[in-house]
């Protein structure tokens, strides 16, 4: 019997790569669902190749074009964004892989958890806006939540067989992104091109600013103390230049466990595919017989202050995670539109932070609440 997979999020840059995964294990996974929000052309041409059972396009524009597309085949073809939780809450796959970008990937994956489908998280948004609700509900439908991201595999790896042994504390580790050492001097004239070239692993341009601002490990901490159910002072971040160590738990015990190999991002997909089997494959291996050096140092929070804003609302909780990441998703946009620079989208965030009315313990309505109010203001905030 193959694994039926739902991917939620199929054009970017992790649904494509589930897909080659899928394409090279046909015995043993399969495509059932796709969807996308407005690249309608790739996930016309995915549609067709792999046939699945069904395609959602969020934007209703889009829907014509893709109905006429795949008239000729089987493909059921959907559009708008409820459709995405419609979808979702079909009974026709057997596990959904969560990767959607940012706070949109939010209500589908709910829809997943209610139904008890097992999920393939690769949204950290997820679970920084709603990480207290997501994974309560995943604990009383008992249904298991795969990371995807390579520092959550990592840990999720790291810990099995170690369920009856505590946890001292986790170690993330940060590639530092494309500005490693540079000073804020430099940053300030950073350009939209230049940042989107990450050294080491192939991304989507927003988890590609994220990386090269360090919000994106700032997000990583608030995603792994919900995944792990650990406290934020369990939660340290470590720059690793070289991406060979993709990250490491500490027992109380003293030892440490580090999960390893080269830096591509198929390999975490394929394992939360397939999980708990590993499958065969023929992807490039770390080679310890060739000299290299292995660096890991502190990261710079003077200049990446993201860093010190994402350790500020996990620590303190509540609708702050959430305010934060509808501040950086408006900022990252903005910088990727040239329309604020490198610098102002950490600006645009600490503002938004200080804005939006604390909630301590919001319910999933006062988190979509928080999260338009923080969108809007952070908006204001950008020139026209």
């Amino acid at each position: 019997m193959t694994k039926r997979i739902a991917i939620f999020g199929s054009t970017g840059s992790i649904g494509t790569q589930a897909l080659e995964v899928i394409e090279s294990n046909p015995d043993k996974l399969s495509d059932e669902i796709q969807t996308a929000y407005t690249n309608e052309n790739t996930l016309i041409e995915q549609a067709l190749k792999f046939k699945p059972n069904m395609v959602v396009i969020a934007d209703d524009n889009k829907y014509q074009k893709v109905k006429d597309a795949l008239a000729s085949t089987d493909v059921k073809v959907f559009a708008g964004e409820k459709s995405l939780e419609d979808v979702a809450a079909l009974d026709v796959y057997d596990l959904m892989l969560a990767g959607i970008v940012g706070f949109a990937g939010l209500k589908p994956t709910l829809k997943a958890i209610e139904l008890g489908k097992p999920v393939a998280l690769a949204n950290k948004e997820t679970l920084v806006v709603a990480g207290d609700i997501v994974m309560q509900k995943a604990y009383e439908n008992k249904v298991p939540v795969i990371p995807v991201d390579s520092e959550h595999s990592a840990i999720f790896q790291c810990l099995i067989g170690e369920g009856r042994n505590k946890i001292e504390k986790i170690v993330l580790t940060a590639s530092g992104g494309p500005f490693l050492g540079k000073k804020p001097n430099f940053l300030v004239n950073v350009k939209r091109d230049h940042a989107l070239q990450h050294p080491n692993w192939n991304m989507g341009a927003k988890i590609s600013i994220d990386s090269a601002t360090l919000m994106n490990k700032g997000l990583e901490m608030i995603e792994a103390r919900w995944l792990f159910n650990l406290k934020p002072d369990q939660i340290q971040v470590i720059v690793h230049a070289q991406s060979i160590i993709h990250s490491m738990v500490q027992f109380d015990d003293g030892s440490i466990k580090a999960q390893m190999g080269l830096p591509d991002m198929k390999l975490p997909i394929q394992y939360a595919l397939a999980f708990p089997q590993r499958i065969p494959n023929d992807f490039p291996r770390y080679d310890f017989r060739k000299p290299a050096t292995l660096t890991f140092e502190e990261p710079d929070i003077k200049t990446f202050r993201n860093l010190v804003l994402a350790t500020e609302a996990l620590y303190k909780g509540g609708n702050l995670p959430c305010v934060l990441n509808a501040a950086n998703e408006i900022a990252v946009y903005a910088f990727l539109k040239n329309r604020i620079g490198f610098l102002d989208m950490t600006e645009l965030v600490e503002q938004t932070m200080n804005k939006i009315t604390f909630i301590s313990n919001p319910t999933l309505d006062q988190y979509f609440e928080s999260d338009a109010e923080a969108r809007n203001f952070a908006a204001s905030l950008i020139q026209m």
